[in-house]
């Protein structure tokens, strides 16, 4: 209890240190006085005060909302299907997102951030939703294996619809690659604001939630004699992942291997007590967002590359190096 504690304090203390590079590193720098000064006593004749509280407070509030989702997501999508390689990808949540962005963009319905968050939200969803209900089809209903079948086939399915829509329309083509890039720029902040109470009240839930779920990896026959309803606690774990992981997406566009990376990285150091798992990718999900957006906006000043590919390459190397150096974590 006490190392875990320990590590989790440690992840937090990770994630302020993120928020204060967040915050002051970019195409401009910017010590951290003057940012505290634009989050606690804001100067408005201080140019550089408004960039901090006008342009970076909501890009790192975006980053550590889409990261800590996605950790969680990760976390719960791993238990669930009993899988430590599983992701909230697995659903069809990223590829329903996609897919209901360029429809809406074909339409000319999708045009600028603010427009996209909803219809992204919806997109994923609604793959979530069929996901669910093919695999909880028969006797097995819900069972992790249906689960994972279903959401790779749909996800198979909808992937090839995108990029058949994509390659007969160039203009689409065009405005799809900005989003599918992943940013934390751009986004109206009541757009995004909106999403917090979804994210916050997600997670809160899954901690209540989080032994029942265990009870029900370690296995059926426990669960029941527990008293524990395998299919509901498999349903509520369905929904939370994916209003956690349509709301980064919406947030943030397609982010891949944080929601992969991070709990398995998590369960390696604090083991496989569901809430402190949840707790420690919660906030390893968000660090690891922040960083991965600050290497973005240094790598190529005065330009920037988006949040979705730094963690593709980030993230990857970490699981790439996770894979090699450390032993899988069995559940």
């Amino acid at each position: 209890m006490r190392q875990r504690a320990l590590i989790a304090i440690a992840a937090a203390a990770a994630l302020v240190v993120t928020v204060a590079l967040s915050l002051a590193l970019g195409s401009r720098g910017i010590d951290l006085g003057t940012v505290w000064n634009a989050l606690v006593d804001l100067d408005p004749e201080d140019p550089e005060q408004l960039i901090v509280r006008e342009l970076r407070a909501s890009r790192t509030l975006i980053g550590v909302l889409a990261g800590a989702a996605l950790g969680v997501a990760g976390a719960l999508m791993q238990s669930l299907t009993r899988n430590p390689f599983a992701d909230p990808g697995l659903l069809g949540i990223n590829a329903g997102a996609s897919l209901a962005v360029v429809i809406a963009l074909t339409a000319g319905l999708g045009g600028g951030f603010a427009a996209q968050v909803p219809i992204a939200f919806v997109g994923a969803g609604i793959a979530a939703v069929v996901v669910y209900a093919i695999g909880a089809r028969g006797a097995a209903a819900g069972a992790p294996v249906r689960l994972a079948l279903a959401g790779v086939a749909l996800t198979a399915l909808i992937t090839s619809v995108t990029y058949a829509v994509l390659l007969v329309d160039d203009a689409t083509l065009e405005q799809y690659r900005l989003w599918v890039a992943g940013s934390l720029t751009g986004r109206q902040s009541e757009d995004v604001t909106a999403l917090i109470p979804i994210v916050l009240v997600a997670i809160a839930v899954a901690l209540l939630a989080s032994r029942q779920l265990q009870a029900v990896a370690l296995g059926e026959d426990a669960a029941r004699a527990l008293g524990i309803s395998i299919g509901g606690i498999r349903t509520l774990t369905i929904v939370i992942v994916t209003l956690l992981a349509a709301s980064a997406t919406a947030a943030a566009g397609p982010l891949v291997f944080v929601g992969l990376a991070v709990p398995h990285l998590a369960r390696t150091l604090v083991g496989a007590s569901l809430p402190w798992l949840l707790v420690v990718s919660a906030l390893g999900g968000a660090a690891l967002v922040l960083v991965c957006d600050v290497v973005g906006r240094l790598i190529a000043p005065p330009s920037e590359i988006g949040v979705g590919i730094t963690t593709a390459m980030i993230g990857g190397l970490i699981f790439a190096l996770m894979a090699r150096r450390m032993k899988v974590v069995e559940l």
